[in-house]
């Protein structure tokens, strides 16, 4: 007689990349785009597997709620800051992302980023599409070239490298801040480690790479957005928490910085009003991953991490 097939929990959804294969071997629940909280709770119930991404609290109540047979959180995301990892550690839950195969994807989409904004290209169109465009004008909407430009990265990891290697290839100089430095970037582009407020000084453009945390909650309020100045461009596809929108939303309003382009906010979906009237800046929802091939290598790489822990294997990527 068979034995009943493992339950698997997708708290929201998976592409098929990802569903397919667990769909052969397990028992799977989907809650589907819209599923709240409570519709959660009730769904992981009985599960040995949870695919959650990063709209979804993991925390203990969550995996309470799934019960003791839980053996596995895999986090469809490079970020797993919604995964409560002490809770998991205590519960003997593993906890798994999905790094590398999103790398290229959001790295373009930060320099897509950068380019729109640095250009300023959201006043442009916002202009044509509303009939204020009367002709040519040699003084309208000048913006910055990247060629000679100082581009600084905070958070060279994967992705910042990245975005780095892209950068210099149009000809930028790049500086970086973080706890470590990485002696590959410099000998391979030149990039210089510089403190936080040197680097804010020095460059043209800066893009925020790093991991949330308490540390670097807030890592660029109204401070630093004077250091960067009414030149500079801020660019961030890592996570909404390390800018304040308020500060963000005024230093463009007034002038006292340049442009921005945002990927990610701090209460996502809502994106606040003073942040979508403000001039110069390019807003996309949260799409930085979002190629055919990065998503669908995230929902595969989903699905190998959870089949290897039910299996009894080490998950191809780990993180508690």
């Amino acid at each position: 007689m068979n034995e009943p097939r493992q339950r698997v929990a997708i708290a929201r959804v998976l592409l098929p990349a990802g569903r397919e294969p667990l769909e052969r071997r397990f028992d799977l629940v989907e809650g589907g785009l819209d599923a709240g909280r409570e519709q959660v709770l009730k769904l992981v119930q009985g599960a040995a597997a949870i695919v959650a991404d990063p709209t979804v609290a993991v925390d203990g109540e969550l995996l309470d709620a799934a019960g003791d047979q839980l053996r596995v959180v895999s986090n469809f995301a490079v970020g797993y800051d919604n995964v409560d990892v002490d809770a998991c550690a205590q519960r003997g839950v593993a906890v798994t992302n999905t790094p590398d195969v999103l790398t290229q994807a959001t790295a373009e989409l930060a320099l897509t980023l950068t380019l729109a904004a640095a250009r300023r290209t959201s006043d442009a169109e916002r202009d044509l599409r509303a009939g204020r465009w009367t002709g040519w004008d040699p003084a309208a909407y000048r913006g910055l070239e990247l060629r000679g430009a100082t581009v600084g990265v905070i958070g060279l990891g994967r992705i910042g490298g990245r975005y780095a290697e892209m950068v210099r290839a149009l000809g930028a100089d790049v500086v970086y801040a973080g706890q470590a430095t990485k002696p590959e970037y410099e000998r391979e582009l030149g990039a210089r480690h510089l403190h936080l407020d040197e680097l804010l000084q020095a460059a043209s453009v800066v893009s925020l790479h790093a991991r949330a945390s308490a540390e670097n909650h807030h890592l660029i309020g109204r401070r630093e957005l004077d250091l960067l100045g009414p030149g500079g461009v801020l660019v961030n596809t890592g996570r909404g928490s390390l800018v304040d929108s308020d500060a963000l939303a005024s230093a463009l309003q007034d002038g006292t910085l340049g442009a921005a382009g945002l990927d990610v906010y701090e209460d996502e979906p809502h994106v606040p009003d003073q942040l979508l009237d403000a001039p110069r800046c390019v807003l996309l929802p949260h799409i930085g991953s979002a190629s055919i091939t990065s998503r669908d290598a995230m929902a595969h790489l989903a699905a190998e991490n959870v089949i290897a822990v039910l299996d009894g294997r080490d998950p191809p990527s780990r993180v508690a």
